[in-house]
Formats: structure tokens, sequence, C-alpha cells
């Protein structure tokens, strides 16, 4: 069969479950990690042809995508400020809203030298690397209460040759933070109970419930505590910065204030909604 061929036949048997633009990004993924072409290449070799044991491979990939496996999970990658992640089912896939958030710590901290910076519930460690990676002289440390995922987040940051010191913590647990920083960040869990409807489905059945669900009865449980350890763990002049539940960013930032932080900022993302806040002590 030729390629091309198959591309029509890939993209016809995912359009009942994704838009044909997803589908056919799906495909060009599954091209590059296949094949190792890019969309030029197909373009330039319009009759090549697929073997046998080539058409395993991509169908195999095929049927995991129509159980609705998120990509990313497939290849076992992800890509996230201009660097590749290692991702597992241990790990939540990285978001571009996350970026936006990493984006916006590196421009207010990029000229100041050699900081400290505290990741909490990093999963694959996307901040904490993209921090270390783009801060000059930043000292980055990340904690997780999954070890598997620390795991992920390792090798992460030795694929991408930054140094980030790893803690296994249970941050509800935690008493006090291992000293002190000037930037503390946090994606921690916000989805609410109550809005799974509003999931897709390759999430709730793929990604780590673990990382994404909080009960509705305390949405913000994990931001409370973070924040009360931020409290005696900033330096002066340091700053919090959360992403948040895009349908609690007022409550959100109501309770930082009530805690006395300062100067709560509370951004949209590329989308409208509310998805990050930073404060200060």
């Amino acid at each position: 069969m030729l390629l091309k061929q198959y591309r029509t036949y890939f993209i016809q048997k995912l359009t009942p479950l994704y838009d044909a633009m997803e589908a056919e990004s799906f495909f060009h993924i599954a091209l590059e990690e296949l094949k190792g072409w890019r969309r030029v290449d197909l373009a330039l070799n319009p009759d090549a042809e697929l073997s046998s044991s080539e058409i395993e491979k991509w169908n195999e990939v095929l049927h995991q995508l129509e159980t609705q496996k998120p990509i990313q999970y497939i290849f076992g990658k992800a890509h996230f400020y201009g660097l590749e992640f290692e991702v597992s089912s241990n790990t939540l896939i990285p978001r571009p809203e996350t970026e936006e958030l990493v984006g916006w710590i590196i421009k207010e901290n990029e000229f100041k030298g050699s900081i400290k910076a505290l990741d909490i519930g990093t999963g694959s460690g996307c901040i904490a690397i993209s921090l270390a990676k783009n801060l000059a002289d930043a000292k980055v440390s990340a904690i997780d209460v999954s070890a598997e995922a620390l795991a992920v987040a390792k090798r992460n940051s030795d694929t991408n040759k930054v140094g980030v010191t790893f803690i296994l913590q249970d941050i509800l647990a935690a008493d006090a933070l291992p000293q002190q920083y000037d930037v503390i960040v946090s994606n921690p869990p916000y989805v609410r109970e109550l809005e799974k409807a509003e999931i897709k489905q390759n999430v709730l059945d793929y990604e780590p419930h673990l990382a994404l669900f909080v009960a509705d009865t305390d949405p913000l449980l994990f931001y409370r505590k973070i924040a009360l350890l931020a409290k005696g763990n900033l330096k002066p002049n340091g700053k919090l910065y959360f992403e948040i539940n895009q349908y609690l960013g007022p409550e959100t930032v109501a309770m930082l204030e009530e805690m006395s932080f300062k100067n709560v900022v509370l951004k949209q993302d590329i989308y409208g909604n509310d998805r990050m806040v930073a404060c200060g002590v």
C-alpha cells in the first residue's frame, strides 16, 4: 500500500472520533515517530510504499487512537516550552496553558540572577525543567507525591541536561518546605468531581486522576495548603504562582488576599479563561 493511500485510510478511520484537522495531526506525529519523516518528506516521496511490517505498526497506533488513548502516551513523549518530555500513565500530559504560566515566571525572573525555585506537584517535571533550562543559574527543586512520576521527571531532567533536585513528599502532609525560595509554583489537582462531565474521555480513561481531581467539598485544598507553606518559605520579594481552575478564579484570589498575600494578580490564558494567579508575601 502506498503511504499516501494509508494516510487517507488513517484519517477516515479517526474522523468519527476526532475532527479532520486533529486526525491529520495524529498522522503526521506518527509519520515522524514511525518513519522519521516530516510533511515535506511525504510530499517529496509521493509513491513511497509501506511494507507489511510497517502497516502492522501503523495499525497498532491507529487501534490505540480509536480507543482514545492520547498519542503522547502511545509514543511516550510530549513537547513543552520547546523541550521534549517523556510522559507515562503516572504523569499528566503537559498543556499549552501551563506553558503560559512558565512563560510568565520566566519573564518576571529572567534577570534576577541565581534564584531558588520550587515546583510543587511536578509530574513529568515540565515546569521545573523548563525553568531550569531558561533561568540562568537558577537552583530548581521539585516535589511530587508519586515516586513513579519522579522517576519520569528525573529522566527528563537528564535528557534535557539540567540539574533539578527531586523530593518525594505528600505536600498535604508537609509541615514546612525544605528551604527558602524566590519562586514557588504549583499546578495542583483542581478539577472538581462535578466537572468530570466536561472532561474528554481520553483524559478520564488514561491520565492519572491523582493529579487531576479534587473533592467538590474543598476544591481549594491544595492551594490553601501550598499558600500556607509559602508564607513561611518565600523570601522577601518572593512570589507564589499557581495554575488554577478556570471557574474558581475569584475564589482563589479571595483566599490569597485573606491570607495577606500582596499584589494578587489573576491572569487569563489564550482561550480567555481565568488560568493563572501570582502574588507576593
